[in-house]
């Protein structure tokens, strides 16, 4: 019986995983202490962010923070002030993360699309793979160039931060910044653009003036800070230039994250539902582990967007149920049903002694498709399905919880001290339809299998609600990330659709 392997959520099938670069260094390596240290930090940041008085209004939604990316020790409360604005509630598709490269110089950006996640203490962190190849092959400015992340530090340092606040992170699409050239950084903002909106957070990683004298720097990142806090790209840029004219001593930049703010500016250009609040400013001198000769200087930014309808509403934690739209699908399974497959699902995975009292339902002997996905703290742990021509349910859900557990080539095996953190859904499979025309696949509420030869692949249907693709590029997806067929392949291939019931 053929398995498929599947991940939701547009991760692409890569095999490893950034390792950190800068554990030990520019945070705590042991999770204990940086949990520890974080929370800290979030202390300090959310005392700053009263301070501020600035709040998010029902009708608003952070759509980017701007934090620096120093040490914690010198600029964790201020990274933490601008990550406390962002109500715990929201939630979004994906996190963009826009810095600068610190040790290599090149024209345009890097979208790192080699690895499936970020590593940190905290665990590990999703990148949408399949999207970052697409920001790669559709725009001539982006690139990956491997030595422009491997030791970098300002996305890297963010991730904490965000594993602390949220149980449950989308999938990242890391950007460093390699230009400073005005005409590649428009291109890199109309690139991005269409993703800048409500959907969708961006995390502009930036620190400011460095090592002038901590008098000067009060001087330098208040002409900074106020310029940036117009929201306006002419007079950020006309700052910058005003403080190199000061001919300030030691002043070495500005803001080092310049090139990633002025992409945000031009996103932000013409758009009247966003503003732009400024929250703390400190620097290193103010930390009892910094001098006052030479500093670094660290603001916050939250840029807020004003929801008016219903297509900008907020996305906020709702029941993941696609067939909860057909009630004809729904009712195929009674929430006896689905407690029962669950249960099996759960003792396919768990130790003796965590097993639970099973009793079979009718269902159990019908010969439907299931995929079972595991998620630890909201990452993918292991995802296997079968669409089920050939074997009863109850068994068919047995097996592929076991498999996702234990057999997906792209985790080790499930270990007995995750089980506490492991989350189980299932996706109950209604029968293949096969369709002869795209315009019979109904996008979003379907899932589409295609197979051309020995080759086949499939998308479940939620996948379309983690992805910004058409109905086109999702078909082109599947055919080239998950049947190996080309991207084109799906055009001469054997479609069929189905649906699932998502529990």
């Amino acid at each position: 019986m053929a398995l498929v392997a599947m991940i939701t959520g547009g991760l692409a099938m890569a095999q490893n995983i950034r390792p950190m670069a800068v554990a030990g260094q520019f945070y705590a390596a042991s999770r204990q202490e940086l949990t520890k240290d974080v929370a800290q930090c979030y202390k300090t940041g959310e005392g700053l962010l009263a301070a501020s008085k600035v709040a998010v209004k029902s009708n608003e939604k952070v759509q980017a923070v701007v934090v620096p990316h120093a040490g914690y020790v010198f600029s964790g409360g201020v990274a933490a002030s601008a990550f406390s604005a962002i109500p715990k509630e929201a939630t979004y598709k994906h996190i963009f993360l826009l810095g600068p490269s610190h040790h290599v110089a090149f024209d345009g950006a890097s979208v790192c699309d080699a690895f499936y996640a970020y590593a940190t203490p905290l665990g590990e962190v999703s990148v949408d793979t399949a999207l970052c190849k697409q920001l790669i092959a559709d725009n001539r400015v982006f690139t990956y160039k491997p030595s422009a992340h491997d030791r970098e530090h300002c996305l890297e340092v963010q991730l904490p931060f965000l594993q602390y606040r949220w149980k449950s992170l989308p999938p990242i699409v890391p950007i460093i910044i390699g230009t400073q050239e005005y005409a590649k950084l428009k291109d890199i903002a109309a690139a991005l653009k269409p993703y800048f909106n409500a959907d969708n957070l961006f995390v502009i990683s930036s620190d400011f003036s460095h090592y002038p004298s901590y008098e000067d720097a009060l001087k330098v990142d208040g002409n900074s800070g106020k310029a940036l806090s117009t929201g306006r790209l002419d007079k950020f840029l006309e700052a910058l230039q005003d403080n190199a004219s000061l001919r300030v001593s030691n002043l070495y930049t500005s803001a080092c994250g310049q090139s990633a703010i002025a992409v945000m500016l031009m996103m932000m250009d013409n758009d009247s539902t966003t503003k732009i609040h400024h929250i703390a400013y400190l620097n290193s001198g103010d930390s009892p582990y910094g001098g006052k000769d030479e500093v670094v200087g660290y603001h916050s930014f939250c840029v807020l967007r004003e929801i008016n309808s219903a297509k900008d509403a907020p996305n906020f934690p709702k029941e993941s149920s696609k067939s909860s739209e057909n009630k004809e699908n729904d009712s195929l399974l009674t929430a006896e049903d689905k407690q029962q497959l669950h249960n099996v699902a759960w003792n396919a995975i768990s130790p003796e002694s965590r097993h639970v009292k099973v009793t079979p339902t009718k269902i159990f002997e019908r010969k439907l498709g299931v995929f079972v996905t595991l998620t630890e703290r909201g990452r993918l742990r292991g995802c296997i399905g079968h669409f089920g021509e050939d074997v009863a349910l109850g068994a068919l859900t047995q097996e592929m919880a076991h498999a996702a557990a234990f057999e997906d080539p792209r985790f080790t095996p499930l270990r007995e001290d995750e089980l506490d953190d492991v989350q189980i859904e299932i996706s109950v499979l209604t029968p293949l339809k096969r369709i002869h025309s795209i315009d019979e696949f109904q996008y979003g509420k379907q899932g589409i299998y295609m197979r051309k030869g020995w080759r086949s692949g499939t998308f479940l249907p939620q996948v379309a609600d983690e992805v910004n693709w058409t109905k086109e590029e999702f078909l082109g997806h599947c055919a080239q990330d998950k049947a190996g067929i080309g991207w084109d392949g799906w055009k001469t291939a054997e479609l069929y659709t189905y649906e699932a019931i998502i529990f």
